[in-house]
């Protein structure tokens, strides 16, 4: 597979979720799930605003059954964004949420049981002309294919999906969003390419069961980084075993190491050496957490030393390097002013604050 970017990406159909277009082109979407008890509105309310205000485009709740099911129109009233309904096995669950105003819904059609069961669904999804996605991973793929193939290739993911996508155009239903998600980040790599060559269907990625903050997140930036570099992508879910917060931030830095995502300010800093005589470490952290808040793109460097800090900062609007108990401000590499050290950050903050026109 070549590297890519954003204007060589995949060619898909456009998929409306809510306000927010998936495929055709539009950006890549950012995707979380809440983890509280679907059946406590207030908590599930309260969550997804969290999961919104931290930069979530589309937030999915589980609905495991009809207590929950019942808290679908009261969590709707009080939430206007994109919302999506997982639905396992009982086609009823899939219904109400429909009913509710949900704006997607996710469901196995091999689950889902009878054909008629699926006719229902999607039926009701054609009215109210919401999409269906298809999630195929780790732990639902259908027993006959395991038979067929083992739990690591990609193959099985492939004809699971397309056996799936058959039953929904079977019943002239199109609008559909698909992902195949493994836990190891080669099986999804390869599954997604293999799958991208067979339909025009957007492509919701991810790798499942991704593990705990550190680790999950190292895996989800090679598996979902890969891909998205490669053209494969319209829509992002980081799954880890953590506040599902955490899953937008590191949805957002995926997107913006990969330079398909320009919001906000990007720190770039140097891994410190001998020649550091600032404690930069401190002051590179510091900065990162007073701008996290900011939206206007803006690349800052933060370097350690007078001998590459100059160089290695040109990649960058503004930033200081160090030198002996002081630094230096600069601008697109070259040197602005001399700071003493304890008043780097703040001069350099004020020069942000200053460019951006924001607090």
């Amino acid at each position: 597979m070549e590297l890519t970017h954003s204007s060589q990406r995949r060619k898909s159909r456009a998929v409306k979720v809510g306000k927010v277009i998936i495929g055709g082109g539009f950006p890549i979407s950012i995707q979380s799930m809440t983890n509280t008890d679907t059946r406590d509105a207030a908590a599930t309310v309260a969550q997804i605003n969290q999961l919104f205000e931290a930069g979530c485009d589309i937030v999915r709740l589980s609905v495991p059954n009809s207590e929950a099911a019942k808290q679908l129109k009261t969590i709707r009233e009080q939430v206007a964004q994109p919302l999506v309904a997982d639905i396992h096995f009982q086609y009823k669950l899939a219904l109400a949420a429909v009913a509710a105003g949900f704006d997607k819904i996710r469901i196995n059609p091999g689950n889902i049981g009878e054909p008629w069961k699926v006719r229902e669904v999607t039926r009701a999804c054609r009215e109210a002309e919401i999409p269906i996605r298809i999630g195929v991973n780790s732990g639902s793929l259908p027993k006959d294919l395991l038979e067929k193939y083992t739990p690591d290739n990609p193959e099985v993911y492939v004809e699971a999906a397309l056996r799936e996508i058959r039953i929904l155009e079977e019943t002239d239903f199109t609008d559909i969003i698909i992902s195949l998600k493994a836990t190891g980040t080669v099986t999804t790599f390869r599954a997604n390419h293999l799958l991208a060559e067979k339909c025009d269907y957007p492509l919701h990625i991810g790798i499942t069961e991704a593990g705990i903050l550190e680790t999950g997140t190292i895996k989800s930036a090679v598996g979902i980084g890969a891909l998205l570099l490669t053209g494969i992508g319209d829509t992002v879910r980081v799954s880890l075993t953590a506040d599902p917060v955490h899953e937008v931030g590191v949805a957002k830095k995926i997107l913006k190491a990969c330079e398909l995502k320009k919001e906000g300010v990007e720190v770039i800093s140097c891994p410190t050496c001998g020649r550091c005589r600032i404690n930069l470490i401190n002051l590179a952290e510091r900065i990162s957490e007073r701008t996290r808040h900011f939206k206007t793109p803006l690349k800052v460097a933060v370097m350690g030393c007078e001998v590459n800090g100059p160089g290695e900062a040109t990649a960058a609007d503004v930033g200081i390097t160090g030198g002996k108990g002081c630094g230096y401000l600069i601008k697109k590499g070259e040197k602005i002013k001399k700071i003493p050290e304890d008043q780097l950050e703040q001069a350099l903050l004020d020069e942000i604050k200053k460019m951006t026109g924001e607090e």
